[in-house]
C-alpha cells in the first residue's frame, strides 16, 4: 500500500457459517512513520448488519470495533461515514487502497486497507445475506416482548 507491500497478505474462510478475513495491514502514524497491523474482520450472518474488526499490533494489545456493512462497502466508492468511523478510497481514480479512520474519546487511528481484497470479501457476505435481507429472519414479536421486558 502506497509503495510498501510486505503484508498484504488475506486469508478468507468460513467457520461456522460465519465469513472471516485476514488481512496485513498498515497503521499510519505519520507521513514517513507506518506500523504493521493484522486486522480480522468477521462477518456473521445472524448479526448482518455489522462487521466485527479485530486490530492486533504484534506484542500489543487487541481493540475490536464493530462497523456498518454498508458503511465499509460505501466507504471502499466514496466518503462513508460521520465521527467515529470515517472511510474513503485514498486515490478515487485508482482505487488500490481506502483509508478507515477510527477516532475513540481523544484517540484517533487511521488505517490503509487494500480495497480489491476487502471488496471481493464484503461481496460474498452480501452473497450471504443479501442487502435488504439483514432483518428478513427477526421475529419481531419476540424482539419486541424482549425489548419491552427490559423497561
Amino acid at each position: 500500500m502506497s509503495g510498501y507491500e510486505p503484508g498484504v497478505h488475506a486469508d478468507r474462510t468460513a467457520r461456522h457459517g460465519r465469513s472471516h478475513l485476514a488481512l496485513d495491514i498498515e497503521r499510519v502514524l505519520s507521513l514517513s512513520a507506518r506500523q504493521a497491523v493484522r486486522a480480522e474482520f468477521g462477518f456473521d450472518p445472524r448479526a448482518p448488519l455489522i462487521v466485527c474488526v479485530e486490530f492486533h499490533v504484534e506484542g500489543g494489545p487487541r481493540a475490536l470495533w464493530h462497523i456498518g456493512r454498508d458503511l465499509l462497502r460505501q466507504g471502499l466508492r466514496s466518503r462513508s461515514g460521520i465521527g467515529d468511523i470515517q472511510i474513503w478510497p485514498s486515490d478515487p481514480e485508482n482505487r488500490a487502497t481506502a483509508w478507515l479512520q477510527l477516532t475513540s474519546g481523544d484517540m484517533a487511528a487511521l488505517f490503509e486497507l487494500p480495497i480489491p481484497r476487502l471488496s471481493e470479501w464484503l461481496d460474498h457476505t452480501y452473497a450471504l445475506v443479501p442487502a435488504g435481507h439483514e432483518l428478513s429472519g427477526v421475529d419481531w414479536d419476540v424482539t419486541t416482548t424482549d425489548l419491552l421486558a427490559d423497561q
